[in-house]
């Protein structure tokens, strides 16, 4: 298993991607979280094919991470099933990933 992981997840507005972003930057379970657009997502929902405008959030962690980021990101999150997937980091700057596992922990650590 890959130790550093980009969990990715989207929303229908940037006010809830910085609120996800302010919680798991808070709680310490990324080191970095990005957001990007609108982008435009097509989707089947319930039956049929919808279209949004979303917005794309980028969280880089540890592997370990990955239950308790999710667990954030549902928490504050407004849809009914959130998307939340985790993207394998295959190879990285040594310097980068250090500083990803040095800015993270695991829930209950101290900081």
């Amino acid at each position: 298993m890959p130790k550093y992981i980009e969990v990715r997840s989207t929303t229908n507005s940037e006010q809830e991607a910085d609120r996800i972003c302010a919680a798991v930057i808070n709680s310490l379970l990324a080191a970095c979280a990005q957001v990007a657009g609108p982008i435009r997502s097509t989707y089947w929902w319930h039956g049929k094919i919808e279209r949004a405008d979303e917005y794309l959030i980028m969280m880089k962690t540890t592997h370990d991470m990955f239950d308790d980021i999710a667990r954030v990101i549902r928490e504050n999150h407004s849809y009914e099933v959130p998307d939340i997937v985790a993207v394998s980091i295959a190879d990285g700057l040594a310097d980068y990933l250090g500083w990803i596992s040095a800015e993270t922990r695991a829930a209950g650590e101290s900081a």
